[in-house]
């Protein structure tokens, strides 16, 4: 059996990319396979609607290099939010970027067009196409936030062989939205006998909780709605045992589309 180490860094990004950068030395820790930032976290998306394509850089730029330059020296993985530039100048991708010893970039399929906002008037959504990562033997997929509110994804990913979700978010805080989050991440977990690691910005603006919860749904960890840092360790044989306790992966009945 194997195990993964996981850090989830609760930590609000700033309006300025280069302190941004500057923290992620500090933020993250040696000691685990896996450390997952929040979304958005080379820059913050700013005011509601605000023009984000200033701050927009390519994967390898200077938030990309030096999140793999600290990857590498702590030894780990780091999952952290961008914007990227995109072949729209004035709409960038939300992008995940993976350094370190595994390498991706995912571009948020689904944008935030709820709840009152537009995410889509300033940002451009990403391929229709799952990514995903190999971490000391663990298959991770990648999901964003709003995401979380589509299992069809979170399905895709479990299917081409995900054990682990993982879920950088900037959840607007709000009535019902924590309730929401801890409600759609455990669902995701649940549903998939699947690990979900979920790492939010903290309050006031977002909501923080920030949850680590395993395939049958039990919350292994979380946040309050401040800065935090939570740890937990994933097993192979957790995850078994949960496939066996709830087999409803292998007893999935698909209605056929003549119906």
């Amino acid at each position: 059996m194997s195990s993964l180490s996981v850090t989830v860094v609760q930590e609000a990004s700033g309006l300025d990319p280069a302190g941004n950068r500057e923290r992620l030395a500090a933020l993250v820790p040696a000691g685990s396979d896996l450390v997952v930032l929040p979304e958005a976290f080379a820059r913050d998306f700013g005011q509601a609607g605000s023009d984000v394509s200033p701050y927009a850089e390519a994967p390898d730029g200077p938030f990309g290099a030096e999140l793999a330059r600290v990857a590498a020296e702590r030894d780990t993985t780091v999952v952290a939010g961008m914007f990227e530039r995109s072949e729209h100048p004035t709409r960038p991708y939300n992008t995940l970027l993976v350094r370190g010893a595994a390498r991706a970039a995912y571009r948020k399929i689904h944008l935030y067009d709820s709840f009152g906002y537009r995410e889509s008037d300033a940002l451009s959504a990403g391929p229709l196409a799952p990514v995903l990562v190999t971490v000391a033997g663990f298959r991770v997929g990648l999901m964003t936030c709003y995401d979380l509110r589509f299992p069809e994804l979170a399905r895709l990913l479990v299917d081409r062989g995900a054990d682990v979700l993982v879920a950088p978010s900037a959840w607007v805080a709000g009535e019902r939205k924590v309730d929401h989050w801890r409600t759609l991440v455990r669902a995701r977990a649940i549903e998939n006998t699947v690990y979900v690691v979920a790492a939010a910005q903290p309050g006031p603006r977002y909501t923080g909780h920030s949850l680590v919860v395993d395939p049958l749904g039990d919350v292994l960890a979380e946040a309050g709605d401040g800065p935090e840092v939570l740890r937990a360790t994933l097993d192979t044989s957790v995850l078994e045992q949960a496939r066996r306790t709830n087999p409803s992966l292998a007893n999935r009945r698909l209605p056929s589309t003549a119906l």
